[in-house]
């Protein structure tokens, strides 16, 4: 009697906590991919808002994109950034971004 309950103590130890413990890895990682397939569908949701066409898009000029840069104070590709902060893909290659003059800032502890 006391063999068979070693062995089968023995059977237990090496087998079936290896298994229930890789059971309950399993499933806290797939519940863990759930929540992040939800996350990436929400920011994925987010970007989808972010469609509006840019002034080069809609067929304005330069000329016409700078006035209105003026107006509104600032910049077409910073009107129309990403949710998330950056810049649109077609920005980075737009004339209009490339031939934007750098902005000079003036730092408060700058010594003149």
């Amino acid at each position: 009697m006391d063999t068979m309950m070693i062995f089968m103590t023995g059977v237990f130890l090496r087998l079936i906590v290896p298994l229930g413990l890789t059971a309950l890895i399993v499933f806290w990682l797939r519940r863990l991919d759930v929540r992040w397939q939800a996350e990436a569908e929400k920011e994925r949701t987010a970007l989808a808002k972010d469609s509006a066409p840019c002034w080069k898009e809609q067929g304005l000029s330069v000329d016409e994109i700078q006035l209105r840069a003026e107006k509104d104070g600032k910049p077409c590709w910073q009107t129309h950034r990403l949710s998330n902060g950056y810049l649109r893909e077609a920005c980075l290659d737009c004339e209009v971004f490339l031939a934007a003059p750098v902005p000079a800032v003036a730092h408060s502890n700058a010594h003149a």
